[in-house]
C-alpha cells in the first residue's frame, strides 16, 4: 500500500486572508512549528514577479526572494516546496534546485492554459525541482479533458499531481469519480494529491475518504493550521495529522501544530476570520465562483431563492471564471420582470391624484424625528407611504415594497397590519402578488443612468409624478455616511457598499432627481444628504 504525505499550505494558502502578510517572525514561528512538528512537505509561498521582495510578506517575486525568508532556518526532515501560478513568474526567475532551498515547485494552472503549464513544469523539471501539477478547479474538467491532462502528466512525469478542489464543490461520490479516474491512469511513480476548500464542510470528511483508498501510489493530502485559507478555508492539518497519529503510532507532533495556532494563527483569526459561511455555502450549492454570490448579496434586494434563481442563469464555461458585467447583466434582467401595470397606475391615480404624499424612509430620522413626523401627518393628513420597511408611527396608508429581501423580512408583519393599509409592490417582488393592491412594472420605473439604478426613492416618485399627486414631502431619507453609525433606523438594512461608497451614493441619487424633471413640486422634511436644502424642520 502506497504512503501517505501531509502538506502544510498556511503560509501559501493562508496568505489570501491577510494578503501574505504574516510578519516575519510569525512566517519564523509557523515554519519552525511545521517542520518541528514534523510535517512532511511544508508550501513556504508564492513566486510572483509582480510583487516585490519584502521579509513580512510569504509572496516573494522570485525563488531566491524566498529562499531568503527561510535559509537559516531548521527544516527537520521536511521537504520544502514553494508554488507559481502560471503566467506569474517567468522560467528565469527561478533558480536551479541545486542553489535553493526549496525541494519542488507546485505549480496551479486553469484548464484553458494546461499544455503550456505544462511545458513550463518541464522547464521547471529540468532545473532539478521535483514539480508538483495543480489543476485548479478540477470540477470544470470533462472526463475528455482529464484523459488529455493525464496524457501531458504522464509525458512529463512529475513527483505528483494534485486534485484541487479550488471552490470546495466536491461531495464523496464526485471526490472518488475523479481520484479513481486518475489513479487508474497516471504512471506508478507519479503521486496524487488532494486539495481540499471548506464550503460544503466536507474537507475533513473528504481527505480521510482519500486517506483510506487502497493504492499502491503516494497519497498528498493538503492542510493549514486551524484551516487557514481562501474563501471558506482548507482541512485543518491538525486534524488530519491526529487521524494518522491515531492510525500510524504517534508520527507527528500534534502539540507543535497547536503552539502553532496560539501563538499566531488565532491572533489573525480573530482580526481576519475565514471558513464556512452562508456566502460560501451558495457558491458552492451553485457550482460558481464566489464572486458572483458577493455581488449578489451586496444588493440586499434578493432572498436566498432569488439568488438561487439567478445564479442557475449563469453559462457553464463562465460559472468559475468570475465576469463582473454577466453578473449585473442577469441581476437587471432577473429584476426587470414585466408587468402590465396600466390599471394599477389608473386605479392609484384615482387615489392620489391631487392630493399631498409623505413618503416613510427607513434612515435613522425617521425614530429621532418620530414625534414631528407625526405631528405633520396629523395635521396635514397626508397620504402616508412607508418605502420597504413598516414604521412605528400611526396613519400609514401604503407600505411600497421594491426589494424583495425587504419583502422577505416583513410578511409576516405584513399580515398583522389593519385592512386600510394598502401593499404596493415592483413585479421583481415575487410573492407579493396576492397581498399587492397594487403591481407596477419595475422596469419601467428603473434609471439605468444611475449607479443604484433601482433606488426605491426614485422609483417610487417617479411613478407618484406620474399620477400627478399634488405634493410630496420626505421624511427619513438620511442619504448615507462613512460613519461607525448605522444609517437605517433597522441594522439589519445596512450593508457595507453604502458607507464604502456613501458620497458617491449620495450624489448618484441627487443626480437621479435632476434627471427625474419632477413637475410636482417635493421638499425633505428631515435633514438628507440628497439636497442642500437642510429639510423643513
Amino acid at each position: 500500500m502506497g504512503s501517505v504525505k501531509l502538506l502544510d499550505c498556511t503560509l501559501r494558502d493562508g496568505g489570501y486572508v491577510n494578503d501574505w502578510n504574516f510578519g516575519y517572525d510569525s512566517i519564523v514561528s509557523i515554519f519552525e512549528h511545521l517542520s518541528g512538528a514534523g510535517i512532511d512537505i511544508i508550501e513556504i509561498g508564492f513566486m510572483d514577479e509582480r510583487r516585490s521582495a519584502d521579509a513580512d510578506h510569504t509572496i516573494q517575486p522570485d525563488g531566491q526572494a524566498l529562499d531568503a525568508l527561510y535559509r537559516d532556518l531548521d527544516r527537520g526532515g521536511s521537504m520544502i516546496v514553494g508554488m507559481i501560478d502560471y503566467g506569474t513568474c517567468g522560467i528565469e526567475r527561478v533558480r536551479p534546485c541545486a542553489q535553493s532551498l526549496m525541494d519542488g515547485i507546485r505549480v496551479i494552472f486553469k484548464k484553458e492554459k494546461r499544455r503550456e503549464a505544462i511545458a513550463f513544469c518541464a522547464q521547471i523539471k529540468a532545473l532539478g525541482y521535483k514539480v508538483f501539477v495543480q489543476a485548479v478547479s478540477i470540477t470544470s474538467y470533462s472526463d475528455e479533458e482529464m484523459e488529455d491532462l493525464i496524457g501531458l502528466v504522464n509525458d512529463l512525469e512529475p513527483y505528483a499531481f494534485s486534485l484541487v478542489d479550488t471552490y470546495g464543490l466536491l461531495h464523496r461520490r464526485q471526490l472518488i469519480h475523479y481520484f479513481t479516474f486518475a489513479n487508474e491512469r497516471l504512471k506508478e511513480s507519479i503521486g496524487i494529491g488532494y486539495h481540499s476548500h471548506n464550503n460544503f464542510q466536507l474537507g475533513y470528511a473528504n481527505c480521510i475518504e482519500l486517506m483510506e483508498q487502497e493504492i499502491d501510489r503516494l497519497l498528498i493530502i493538503d492542510g493549514s493550521l486551524y484551516g487557514m485559507g481562501k474563501s471558506a478555508g482548507n482541512t485543518p492539518i491538525e486534524l488530519l495529522a491526529d487521524y494518522l497519529n491515531n492510525r500510524e503510532h504517534d508520527r507527528y507532533r500534534i502539540y507543535r501544530l497547536l503552539e502553532a495556532i496560539d501563538v499566531t494563527v488565532l491572533d489573525i483569526y480573530r482580526r481576519i476570520p475565514w471558513g464556512y459561511s452562508y456566502k460560501f455555502f451558495l457558491s458552492a450549492s451553485n457550482d460558481c465562483h464566489p464572486n458572483y454570490v458577493s455581488y449578489l448579496l451586496e444588493k440586499k434586494k434578493l432572498p436566498a431563492k432569488s439568488i438561487g434563481e439567478i445564479l442557475k442563469k449563469l453559462p457553464e464555461e463562465k460559472k468559475l471564471n468570475y465576469d463582473a458585467g454577466l453578473i449585473e447583466k442577469l441581476y437587471i434582467a432577473y429584476q426587470q420582470i414585466v408587468c402590465d401595470d396600466t390599471e394599477a397606475v389608473a386605479g392609484l391615480a384615482e387615489e392620489l391624484a391631487g392630493r399631498e404624499i409623505v413618503l416613510l424612509g427607513p434612515g435613522r430620522s425617521i425614530e429621532t424625528h418620530r414625534e414631528m413626523i407625526q405631528n405633520y401627518i396629523d395635521s396635514n393628513r397626508p397620504a402616508a407611504i412607508a418605502v420597504n420597511f413598516i414604521p412605528a408611527m400611526e396613519g400609514v396608508d401604503y407600505i411600497f415594497i421594491s426589494n424583495a429581501k425587504r419583502y422577505a423580512q416583513i410578511a409576516s408583519r405584513l399580515n398583522g397590519l389593519p385592512p386600510s393599509v394598502r401593499l404596493m409592490a415592483t413585479s421583481n417582488v415575487t410573492g407579493a402578488d396576492e397581498r399587492s393592491g397594487y403591481r407596477f412594472s419595475y422596469g419601467r420605473l428603473m434609471d439605468e443612468e444611475a449607479l443604484i439604478v433601482d433606488n426605491p426613492m426614485i422609483m417610487l416618485m417617479k411613478l407618484l409624478d406620474e399620477i400627478s399627486v399634488g405634493k410630496i414631502v420626505l421624511a427619513g431619507f438620511d442619504g448615507y455616511e462613512r460613519s461607525e453609525s448605522a444609517n437605517y433606523v433597522n441594522p439589519n438594512m445596512e450593508h457595507v457598499f453604502s458607507r464604502e461608497k456613501a458620497a458617491e451614493i449620495n450624489a448618484d441619487v441627487i443626480s437621479s432627481l435632476k434627471r427625474l424633471h419632477m413637475k410636482t413640486p417635493y421638499a425633505f422634511l428631515t435633514k438628507t444628504r440628497y439636497t442642500e436644502n437642510p429639510g423643513m424642520e
